[in-house]
């Protein structure tokens, strides 16, 4: 029996069914999909396109409505405003404005979360360390790369030091060292008590940083459980010796298995994956490089994200900025006219 304060998420049954203008069901997106995610957990969206993925991301934002089931994101409706301002999104596309800096774009969405400004100052310059950009503060995020504006995305989607993380492609548009990073950060956030969502078709990045997956089809729960559980191989055995055991005691080890098997055993050598392989030739190329024009190599986290005390953390924003997210999110609601 899982506590109900270990849970972050709890969906039950839930279903999403998009209708046409006259109300007729058009698209059922999700049907009856239930899971669970821990906090301190790396969880994984898996499935092809159109599996209902994306619309299980806007269920726990808030901006979509479940037509039936339950849904609870921090012990609240994903709808409340306190939820929302506990929670650091990445959506698929870095939608930033291009005139903006770094710096400032960062400065902005902290004062979104009503952020004083000497805080958003120590967090802007945290995370631009985090993300390598710092010497990329004060130019326009519009003459970024793809892959540097992503870095810019993930930077404001920390910058109110959120509980709950939801990343869509998170590794979209970066190098491979920008992956490793990624991935490197995500398995910090989730040892400092950050609950991470998130989803991708990269199957190798999910392997590399998740705890549980849940694999969806047709808005459809497939499958759902640790890695570990899901791909290990029950009927294949694999036997790793020391690389100190001589080439003798390995010629005798395997005239014992072919003596036991009746057959021949197969023997190949491990390889090193392809991306620590990548890695290990660009450090010794930056070793001897004079600097870069690019994203340059991150910190692991911010300074402010490792300050895992929750009696330091607010769970109601402060009024400022429970009204400016309010605004936010009730789009059919005017603004008020300029003073």
């Amino acid at each position: 029996m899982i506590s109900s304060d270990s849970l972050l998420i709890e969906a039950r049954d839930l279903v999403k069914v998009f209708r046409d203008f006259w109300g007729r069901p058009r698209v059922r997106a999700v049907e009856g999909l239930s899971f669970v995610v821990r906090r301190g957990e790396v969880f994984g969206l898996l499935g092809p396109n159109g599996s209902g993925k994306s619309t299980t991301i806007k269920l726990l934002l808030g901006l979509l409505h479940p037509t039936r089931g339950r849904l609870r994101v921090l012990d609240r409706s994903p709808r409340d405003i306190r939820v929302k301002a506990r929670i650091g999104y990445l959506p698929e596309e870095s939608y930033l404005y291009p005139f903006l800096t770094p710096e400032e774009t960062l400065d902005f969405y902290g004062r979104l979360f009503g952020l004083r400004a000497r805080e958003r100052r120590r967090r802007t310059n945290d995370l631009l360390e985090m993300i390598g950009l710092v010497h990329a503060r004060r130019r326009p995020v519009g003459d970024f790369s793809k892959g540097m504006a992503r870095r810019v995305g993930l930077a404001q989607a920390l910058i109110n030091d959120p509980d709950l993380v939801i990343l869509d492609e998170p590794t979209s548009g970066l190098d491979p060292i920008g992956c490793r990073q990624m991935k490197d950060l995500l398995l910090t956030l989730a040892r400092r008590g950050k609950t991470v969502v998130l989803s991708s078709h990269l199957l190798a990045d999910v392997e590399d940083v998740c705890d549980r997956v849940a694999i969806l089809y047709n808005g459809r729960m497939q499958a759902e459980g640790p890695i570990a559980t899901l791909l290990e191989e029950q009927h294949v055995t694999r036997l790793t010796l020391p690389p100190s055991t001589p080439p003798a005691a390995v010629a005798q080890i395997l005239e014992a298995a072919r003596a036991v098997l009746g057959g021949e055993p197969n023997v190949d050598h491990p390889r090193r994956d392809l991306e620590a392989f990548f890695l290990d030739v660009i450090a010794k190329a930056r070793a001897s490089a004079a600097g870069a024009s690019g994203a340059a190599e991150g910190r692991a986290v911010a300074r402010y994200l490792a300050e895992n005390d929750p009696a330091k953390r607010s769970v109601e924003p402060p009024p400022d900025a429970r009204e400016r997210l309010r605004r936010l999110t009730t789009p059919s609601e005017p603004l008020p006219p300029p003073a």
